[in-house]
């Protein structure tokens, strides 16, 4: 393994330009997608991109990528408050983890405040809007190299 990075993105946020841009800005999901394959090919980091919908399939992606990986950022979206069989999955992983939200978490609804992942996570980056995949992707970088 060699800087082989995982982005997952949870649920809605294929949605990323059409849904609450008060919150998320106006960047579409295609376009955060296309900067960050750029970010990382820069920094000669291979990175795969995902987003799903089913918690069940991000829980599959965690546990795959235990074996193909060597770090994992997750926007874990709405799951980061209720899913306990992600936070399973990520406690498993043992190598660095970064928890992403575009929004600031802990500024929104009061259920929203609540991260369920935040404990099994290396570090997290809430509140800067998309810049934060390319925050993340360098100091997933950073952290590999240690």
């Amino acid at each position: 393994m060699s800087n082989n990075i995982l982005i997952i993105n949870g649920p809605n946020l294929n949605l990323l330009g059409e849904r609450e841009q008060s919150q998320y800005g106006s960047i579409t999901f295609e376009e955060l997608k296309k900067n960050c394959l750029k970010k990382s090919k820069e920094l000669n980091i291979n990175l795969n991109f995902t987003q799903s919908n089913v918690e069940g399939e991000i829980v599959n992606l965690i546990q795959d990528a235990r074996n193909d990986c060597d770090g994992i950022i997750i926007n874990a979206a709405g799951f980061t408050h209720t899913s306990v069989a992600i936070r399973d999955a990520l406690n498993i992983f043992k190598k660095p983890i970064i928890e992403l939200h575009i929004s600031n978490i802990y500024r929104r609804e009061e259920f929203r405040q609540k991260s369920l992942i935040s404990d099994v996570v290396t570090g997290g980056i809430f509140g800067i809007g998309a810049d934060g995949y390319i925050l993340a992707i360098i100091a997933m970088q950073n952290m590999i190299k240690k």
